[in-house]
């Protein structure tokens, strides 16, 4: 029996696939993730949107072709009018720059499916205890649950 639904954000998938980084933290990121999705894809039931796909797909050809390897049998939510809500009143409560906008749509996306976990690297935009805090009072507001948003490290098995 699988331990429940997770949302994989961009920067999971990325430090996935990346060759080993020079930077000691990025490198550990890595292992970690690469840990993780080894344990994560016999637990969970794993989710992505084609806002991973389009992100994923960005960037130097030959890193792009294996982060969509990555992911290509995983199942996509999708970006429906609920997300699409969700993600307009982030960007407003949540003060994100118009830059950001992709970071309150995975958001959104976890969200309005009901996701269990939304899992990333973005510690600056989603998995940060100011942002989860102002998103889980919006939620409540809003009617909706909020996913245990966390980085691939706080997902590990438990030994």
């Amino acid at each position: 029996m699988k331990s429940g639904s997770v949302y994989i954000e961009t920067t999971v998938v990325s430090y996935f696939s990346a060759r080993p980084s020079r930077d000691i933290i990025h490198l550990a990121h890595q292992e970690i993730t690469r840990r993780w999705w080894q344990h994560a894809t016999r637990r969970f039931d794993l989710y992505i949107s084609e806002l991973v796909i389009e992100e994923a797909s960005a960037g130097d050809s030959r890193a792009a072709a294996q982060r969509i390897s990555a992911i290509a049998d995983f199942p996509l939510l999708a970006l429906n009018d609920d997300v699409e809500h969700l993600a307009i009143v982030y960007m407003d409560a949540l003060t994100f720059p118009p830059k950001y906008a992709r970071d309150a749509a995975h958001l959104a996306v976890a969200v309005a499916h009901g996701i269990d976990y939304l899992v990333s690297w973005n510690c600056a935009h989603i998995a940060n205890g100011e942002i989860v805090r102002k998103v889980m009072k919006i939620n409540e507001r809003e009617g909706y649950s909020t996913p245990i948003i966390c980085t691939p490290e706080e997902l590990m098995p438990v030994s």
